[in-house]
């Protein structure tokens, strides 16, 4: 479906409105492949071509919602799409006034389209197949065009059009030892996949020694992107949604009040105009093209969404209460310079399985597991058995960071559960003089 057909199906619809009546239409769609590979071997592909309508039907303060599937055949759309604009206005009738319904009455328009540079998903695979010969290889190819677009009876007209690839994959080497790595985004590069995986062979060498076994204690160490990520999508759970923030649940709650800081080199945004997520709300808003979180290791502002504009103040920044397009600061710190800055500690390659044990100290549980090394005098020596961690973000991100790499990685979401997603981080890695490890 393109931009003149979902318009057409929108004003058909907007033209059966009566009364004081206020639609909004929603369209979402993808069409994409995806391949999963077992032991280096393609071992299903697929190909998606999907799009959904969701109408939101307006009467006073009282709204409903539905989706409906689409099929791209202009006359079966409209009438499965007048059945349900039907059904809610039978419901709309029955449900209680929403006290923080809120809209854009402003009609705005935009248009935006992300290309990629990016193969098929033949010549894709083909150069992975290649690159990780003799590896045991198991991960999921998806990629593609992602849509999203809104209409409204008052006027808006948005349309965002991104086309992304993302390849997540684990290299399993024995028993309970792999590695796990990713490589999306707009622009492919087989140097840069091979690159990673050389790196992984060469790590998987070092995962063939006997592990190591560390007593519990406080230890320097390196968080790779991916262990980042972990610790950014903890924050992201109540830590920057202006509810959180109202209601005294955010565990940053301390920051907000200037009772504790982050190191001065922390800077948290989100960035909606990187181009994966679209850049305007369900609700007609339009979102920045950033939002700054955290600034110079203080509290600067807050996500807001159009419910908790209307609840509690404010201005709408986002179409969520958690970032889509999260962007953490680089530093100055070599990616090459990392083993020799750290000299004897742990390499983390990913963090699993977090969760607050803490929130009010902002402190976070969870375990190495895969992809932990011991470096000692900057060499990487042995794999690390899965170990506990128990430690608060204002010393990882504040009296015991030491520096953030000058590289960062876009990481996208590989989530597919009700599409592909469009989250996505953008994140360097973390020098820290200490991590507490409890068992």
């Amino acid at each position: 479906m393109n931009q003149e057909d979902f318009q057409a199906l929108s004003d058909r619809l907007f033209a059966r409105l009566s009364g004081g009546e206020v639609l909004f239409c929603s369209l979402g769609g993808e069409t994409s492949d995806f391949v999963r590979l077992t032991r280096n071997r393609i071992r299903q592909a697929g190909h998606l071509h999907s799009f959904s309508l969701g109408l939101t039907l307006i009467s006073g303060a009282r709204q409903a919602e539905g989706v409906c599937d689409l099929t791209g055949q202009p006359g079966p759309d409209l009438a499965r799409a007048a059945r349900l604009l039907q059904s809610l206005r039978e419901r709309i009738g029955h449900v209680p006034e929403d006290p923080y319904l809120n809209y854009s009455v402003e009609p705005t328009q935009g248009a935006r389209r992300v290309s990629a540079e990016m193969p098929s998903a033949e010549e894709a695979l083909s150069d992975l197949v290649a690159a990780a010969e003799g590896l045991d290889l198991v991960g999921i190819w998806a990629g593609g065009e992602i849509l999203e677009a809104l209409s409204s009876s008052i006027g808006h007209r948005h349309w965002h059009q991104s086309t992304s690839f993302n390849l997540d994959w684990s290299g399993y080497l024995e028993a309970d030892k792999a590695l796990k790595s990713c490589y999306g985004g707009f622009s492919w590069d087989p140097s840069v996949l091979r690159g990673r995986l050389d790196a992984m062979r060469d790590a998987l060498k070092v995962m063939e020694r006997p592990a190591m076994t560390i007593a519990p204690g406080r230890y320097r160490a390196y968080f790779a992107p991916a262990a980042v990520q972990e610790l950014m999508e903890m924050l992201a759970w109540g830590g920057f949604d202006l509810k959180s923030h109202r209601t005294q649940q955010t565990p940053l709650l301390k920051l907000v009040r200037g009772e504790r800081r982050l190191d001065p080199r922390i800077g948290i945004r989100e960035e909606s105009s990187r181009g994966l997520a679209a850049g305007f709300t369900a609700e007609g808003f339009l979102q920045p093209d950033s939002v700054t979180l955290i600034e110079k290791g203080a509290h600067a502002d807050c996500l807001v969404d159009a419910r908790s504009a209307k609840e509690y103040g404010g201005i709408v920044n986002a179409g969520g209460e958690t970032p889509e397009s999260l962007a953490l600061d680089a530093g100055d710190l070599p990616l090459d310079a990392v083993p020799s800055r750290l000299g004897t500690g742990l390499y983390i390659g990913n963090l699993w399985y977090c969760n607050w044990s803490d929130a009010n100290e902002c402190r976070i549980t969870g375990m190495t597991r895969f992809g932990t090394f011991w470096v000692e005098n900057g060499e990487i020596q042995a794999p690390v058995k899965a170990m506990r961690f128990d430690d608060s973000l204002y010393h990882l991100l504040g009296d015991r960071l030491e520096g953030l790499t000058r590289e960062r990685e876009l990481i996208l979401s590989a989530d597919t559960y009700d599409g592909r997603s469009t989250g996505s981080a953008l994140l360097p890695g973390l020098l820290v003089s200490g991590i507490d490890l409890a068992l």
